[in-house]
């Protein structure tokens, strides 16, 4: 949406996250884990980080490891009051949650995480407007930071996007000598540095200014390259396959290798269960909370009969892929999956959700050509 780009200078950086932090602006951005990840020489181990507010240039981690969990969490939290409820008289009374939260930030977002608050809308807006999701949306600005790639689990490119993908995204920084180029892509993200221009500066005019717009897209193409090599599939024959194979022996190699533990619904910025539970709090008074919650685990479809429709982690973990690559696309033309390579990376018996993404598009192209070689096989034969 800018008309051109602008400069934020490392200084320049620091200068805006301590002025958002004076004016009481919660600014979200990657930061350390803990001290140790900041000191030098740190283990890959030690240098975790997470989004979180920060206050001062010192915390920020930007271009570092991917945060450990998902920018969800700070617009659908692990938990939160629906509404609360008393008795009054002969009655009870419902009182709803506020939903005029106040104004924030977030700077330096991963585009894979960026890019997932869009796909939950549809989620959250389909049948019915989640107030409360729409209303940390409306009050949130996101400026994502264009990604150098983590490692050999990031798939984005596979799903739609790319490590400097501008969607869901108010406006972009990309690495540059002294600081970050900036576009912006909405009115929020127009806004928001209109309201901070002192913090960014023009580029420099002539060769300066084109040299820092060459380095931007040089670091944009690198991160292209590197990632398409990690993951291709073919969606369309995915989701044939997905569509046709429900029963497949395929699902019965990967049941074992799962425990159930749902980790990698935590750290998925897509994944959007949730459980809902009334809390007593005192005689008469009491909560309707939401939950974090996980297709994953054994009691998640569990009836009150005691009949489970998904027995064994075998459907448990075919309903996580299918719901990603057949069921929400086929409801709303998109992916549920940003390629970000966290469930990968965090699953304690090691599932790689890119390895078997491959493994079903192969035997999907194997069916595929089978099929194929039927078919002609059959209109020779009508043709004779």
């Amino acid at each position: 949406m800018s008309e051109r780009a602008l400069l934020l200078t490392h200084d320049g950086l620091a200068t805006l996250v301590e002025e958002l932090a004076a004016a009481g602006t919660p600014a979200v951005a990657p930061a350390w884990a803990g001290d140790a990840g900041r000191a030098a020489g740190a283990s890959a181990a030690a240098r975790e980080t997470e989004y979180r507010t920060v206050s001062g240039a010192a915390e920020l981690a930007f271009g570092e490891r991917l945060p450990r969990l998902s920018l969800k969490q700070f617009f659908l939290p692990p938990t939160e009051v629906l509404f609360s409820w008393r008795r009054v008289g002969g009655g009870v009374e419902l009182i709803p949650p506020p939903t005029d939260f106040a104004a924030q930030v977030v700077l330096g977002a991963r585009p894979c995480d960026a890019a997932a608050l869009p796909i939950v809308d549809k989620v959250m807006n389909w049948d019915y407007a989640d107030e409360l999701w729409n209303a940390r949306r409306a009050a949130t600005t996101v400026f994502s930071l264009a990604c150098g790639v983590e490692d050999d689990s990031c798939f984005c490119s596979a799903v739609f996007l790319e490590p400097a993908a501008a969607r869901g995204s108010d406006g972009r920084l990309t690495p540059v000598d002294g600081g970050y180029l900036v576009e912006t892509f909405s009115d929020k993200g127009e806004a928001f540095v209109a309201a901070h221009r002192e913090s960014f500066t023009d580029l420099p005019a002539g060769a300066g200014g084109e040299v820092l717009a060459v380095q931007a897209e040089s670091f944009r193409a690198t991160a292209r390259e590197r990632v398409a090599g990690n993951l291709a599939v073919d969606h369309g024959r995915l989701r044939d396959w997905l569509d046709h194979h429900f029963d497949d022996p395929f699902w019965a190699g990967l049941g074992p290798r799962c425990n159930g533990c749902g980790v990698c619904a935590s750290v998925c910025p897509t994944c959007h269960c949730f459980d809902i539970v009334d809390e007593p709090e005192s005689v008469g008074r009491g909560v309707r909370r939401r939950n974090w919650d996980t297709c994953q685990t054994c009691v998640f479809t569990l009836h009150a009969s005691g009949h489970n429709p998904r027995q064994d982690q075998n459907a448990r973990f075919r309903q996580r892929v299918e719901h990603k690559f057949l069921v929400y696309p086929l409801k709303f033309g998109d992916v549920l999956c940003t390629g970000c390579g966290r469930c990968s990376r965090a699953c304690p018996t090691g599932q790689d959700l890119a390895e078997i993404l491959a493994d079903i598009d192969a035997r999907a192209a194997i069916d595929a050509g089978a099929g194929a070689v039927g078919d002609e096989g059959a209109a020779d034969e009508a043709a004779s």
